[in-house]
Order: C-alpha cells, then sequence, then structure tokens
C-alpha cells in the first residue's frame, strides 16, 4: 500500500479514500450484498434478520467504548464533541430499534442480552477492543470510518432510494437510521478526519491505522456472509 506526501495530496486521493481503495474488494462485497438486496426489498427472512440484529446488538458495548477512546485520545476539542453527540445517538436512536425488533421478532431476553457469539461476532468485537486500547485517535477513527461508511454506503444506494421503503419497520429502519442527513455528515466528517490526521502520523502509525481499516472491512463481509450460515444451521 502506498501513501500520499503532503505534496502531491492535492492530486491524489485523501488517506480515508485510498484506505477504502485498498480494500475495495470487500467493500463493495458488503455494499453489494444479497442482505442489503433482500433488506430493501423486504424479502429478509425472519430467522436471518433475527439472526443478525441478536449478534450484532452485541456490537454496541465495544462500539460505545470505542468512541469513548477515540474521544479520549482526540487531539481537539471539537472532536470530541462530535463523537459525544453521536455516541448518544447510539445509546438512544439505534438502541430503541434493536429494542423493537427484538420485540416484534419474539427474540427472548437471553438472546437479547447473552446470546452465544459466533466467531465473527468475537473477531469484530476483538478489533474494537484492540483499537480502544491502543489509545490511538487514528486507530479508532479507522475502525470508526468503516464501521458506519459501510453502512450508509449500501443503504445510501440513489439506485435503492429510487424505490419505496419496505412495509415493515424492522427493515425500513434499519435502512434510513443509516441514511439521514445526519448519519451521512456524520461519516463524511469520519472521513475528513482521516485525511487530516494521516498526514500527521509517521510511518509505522500509518500503517498500524490502514491495518484496523482493512481488517475492518474484511470482518463486515465475513459479518454480513455468516448471518446466513447461522439462520440456515
Amino acid at each position: 500500500m502506498t501513501f500520499s506526501t503532503p505534496a502531491d495530496q492535492a492530486l491524489s486521493p485523501g488517506f480515508a479514500e485510498q484506505l477504502r481503495q485498498a480494500s475495495i474488494a470487500d467493500w463493495d462485497a458488503c455494499v453489494q450484498h444479497r442482505f442489503v438486496d433482500e433488506i430493501f426489498a423486504g424479502t429478509l427472512d425472519d430467522a436471518v434478520l433475527r439472526h443478525y440484529l441478536v449478534q450484532d446488538y452485541q456490537f454496541i458495548n465495544r462500539f460505545v467504548a470505542l468512541l469513548g477512546a477515540a474521544i479520549a485520545s482526540a487531539d481537539v476539542f471539537a472532536s470530541r464533541v462530535r463523537l459525544s453527540r453521536f455516541a448518544a445517538m447510539i445509546c438512544s436512536d439505534e438502541n430503541t430499534y434493536f429494542l423493537r425488533s427484538f420485540d416484534r421478532l419474539g427474540v427472548p431476553e437471553d438472546q437479547r442480552l447473552t446470546p452465544v457469539l459466533t466467531p465473527q461476532t468475537q473477531a469484530f468485537q476483538q478489533l474494537m477492543h484492540e483499537a480502544a486500547q491502543s489509545l490511538s485517535y487514528a486507530n479508532c477513527i479507522a475502525v470508526l470510518a468503516v464501521a458506519e461508511g459501510l453502512y450508509l454506503d449500501w443503504a445510501d444506494q440513489p439506485a435503492k432510494k429510487q424505490q419505496p421503503l419496505p412495509a415493515r419497520f424492522e427493515h425500513a429502519e434499519w435502512i434510513t437510521l443509516h441514511a439521514n442527513d445526519f448519519f451521512r455528515d456524520f461519516v463524511g466528517w469520519l472521513r475528513s478526519e482521516l485525511d487530516r490526521v494521516g498526514p500527521q502520523l509517521d510511518a509505522a502509525a500509518r500503517a498500524e491505522a490502514a491495518g484496523f481499516f482493512s481488517r475492518a472491512v474484511a470482518l463486515e463481509r465475513a459479518f454480513f456472509d455468516h448471518v446466513y450460515m447461522g439462520a440456515e444451521a
């Protein structure tokens, strides 16, 4: 992987786009995934959605901890404010969506709170833990830029937005939670933060952040794939 120098940054993609392009095969596989097509069409099987949401809900605790580490390691106060506002949304609107969906899908309490974690879920939890424990703002933002940026890219596809939202809220709200002005603005800000801090990193720190980014994209693809295997098991 190669990176631009300060002298040619104006002529080349920023750090965020360089990282995305380095993982473009896995990135595009997520955006164009069967799961995405089916949730937009409203045809996603309840067993798949249930498995997906039960496993995905287990990320919230580690995700909020990752946001906390990013807040703690940020180099400017404005970044801390921005991340804190996003953390508040995760702990309110998104958490409420999960609880309502669990009620609709008949997910019992033990499966909501202490399900058996799949290897794919455990691997992504471990990645978020490692990024948080590194206390590197760049590492934290790299993982956040994947976790949120990928979801914006699949939920905000122009061609899919031309079709009506699915009738069931479990499908429709998972789309709209990741395709709205607040979320677009936040993902754009995450990408701009990577572009801002990338040139300040030495080669080792830049490679470390790139490693977190690429691992996160690969794990997102593995997570999308495995929800079908889990539902069919």
